[in-house]
């Protein structure tokens, strides 16, 4: 049976598009257009490695707190260091990072958390 990407995944991509058409039609809500979407960011990231990971035949894995904590180091960087000196486009805010923890955190405790003690 294959995995399918859990409903809260889609909730995510779902409200991504509505921010990008507010922005659009220049409606600017100031927590979800500067957090919201930095705080889904982890979720969403470490969801679709695991269903990548396990697509793969015979692998079932599930991120730990080393993989949820690293990629809150590497997107921060990402996005808050290095594509602010790339592009004006780009803010860094220590305030998204600490969205990106909490996101990551909150990730980290309902679904691996969660599935280690149903196990």
């Amino acid at each position: 049976m294959k995995k399918k990407i859990p409903y809260w995944f889609w909730v995510g991509i779902a409200s991504w598009v509505l921010i990008i058409l507010l922005r659009r039609n220049d409606i600017y809500i100031p927590v979800i257009n500067d957090h919201f979407t930095d705080f889904i960011t982890i979720p969403m990231y470490c969801c679709l490695i695991e269903y990548i990971m396990n697509s793969l035949p015979g692998c079932h894995w599930k991120p730990d707190l080393k993989f949820v904590l690293t990629s809150v180091l590497y997107l921060s960087f990402l996005f808050e260091v290095l594509c602010p000196k790339l592009s004006e486009k780009f803010t860094g805010d220590v305030w998204d990072v600490l969205a990106y923890l909490a996101g990551g955190l909150i990730y980290y405790i309902f679904q691996v958390r969660r599935f280690q003690a149903e196990k």
